[in-house]
């Protein structure tokens, strides 16, 4: 994927999913005795995020959203799935994630690019 459009629809297909594996009344699981629902919640988050600053989002405004759908996430879970429960390890596996895209953004140097700043390869002279 080259484009922004591209990149924004992979962002937009990332969410849904997210929202699904994160509201879904009852989570599908398995019994393994490894911690993969952390797991899973790091790598949504960090999926996201990601994608969302290679869609050409700005962070100041990526993260703080993406934070609160981890704390609402969480809050909804506890109170209106009973079959879910918010569990603050799933938030710090959440945030971790976010963090984690954040970086691998910054990693890639599309923190310039979110904040609208092109490289210099693809400025023109005047």
């Amino acid at each position: 994927m080259h484009s922004r459009h591209g990149w924004l629809m992979a962002f937009l297909s990332s969410v849904l999913i997210q929202s699904w594996a994160l509201y879904v009344p009852r989570a599908p699981g398995l019994q393994t005795g490894l911690p993969l629902d952390k797991v899973v919640h790091f790598a949504l988050f960090a999926v996201v995020t990601w994608l969302g600053l290679r869609a050409g989002i700005p962070a100041r405004w990526l993260v703080p959203l993406m934070l609160a759908q981890a704390a609402a996430s969480e809050l909804v879970q506890h109170i209106w799935l009973p079959q879910r429960g918010g569990d603050w390890w799933d938030f710090v596996a959440d945030v971790t994630g976010i963090a984690a895209g954040v970086a691998l953004g910054r990693a890639r140097g599309l923190g310039r690019l979110a904040a609208g700043v092109r490289p210099v390869s693809e400025r023109q002279n005047p």
